[in-house]
């Protein structure tokens, strides 16, 4: 059985993490999204928040499981015995810092693979970041996030 963990903050999860996740879940039998809960970091979302959208709009996955992990990915893959690591790649400015990240986690581990998977070109410029920009700014990030997490933010909103 090939186990993938596609790790990230996921803060909020996007339009083009669902296209990754997609494509992913398509090539392994399954995927763990591991939502990472950096305690140094200031989230947007709660991880609880961020594990219940997701967990809400993946629910048509078989093959999907959400979970969340503290530390370094490459132990938490070890932990949860996975093969292999998914990155998403949306642009050839992600490829350095994604190609630095697939080999420190290949010599801390070289029996877990990263695998990259090119965004689809109509959602190659969504980022959890703009997406943040926009929603704080009060503009409309229907376009760019599942309806239950805009949805779900629209309501933060109104409160």
């Amino acid at each position: 059985m090939t186990i993938a963990v596609y790790p990230g903050s996921f803060d909020p999860v996007t339009n083009g993490h669902l296209d990754i996740l997609n494509q992913s879940s398509k090539i392994f039998d399954k995927v763990i999204i591991a939502v990472a809960n950096n305690i140094n970091k200031k989230s947007f979302l709660s991880l609880k928040e961020r594990i219940t959208l997701i967990e809400k709009v993946t629910e048509s996955f078989s093959n999907v499981e959400v979970d969340y992990f503290e530390g370094l990915t490459i132990n938490y893959a070890v932990e949860k015995g996975a093969n292999v690591l998914i990155r998403g790649l949306r642009s050839v400015s992600d490829f350095e810092y994604e190609y630095q990240m697939a080999v420190t986690n290949s010599t801390l581990n070289a029996d877990i693979k990263t695998v990259f998977f090119a965004a689809n070109p109509t959602l190659s410029f969504i980022s959890s970041s703009m997406v943040k920009e926009i929603y704080l700014n009060d503009g409309d990030i229907s376009d760019f996030v599942p309806k239950d997490v805009n949805d779900y933010l629209k309501s933060k909103r109104d409160i």
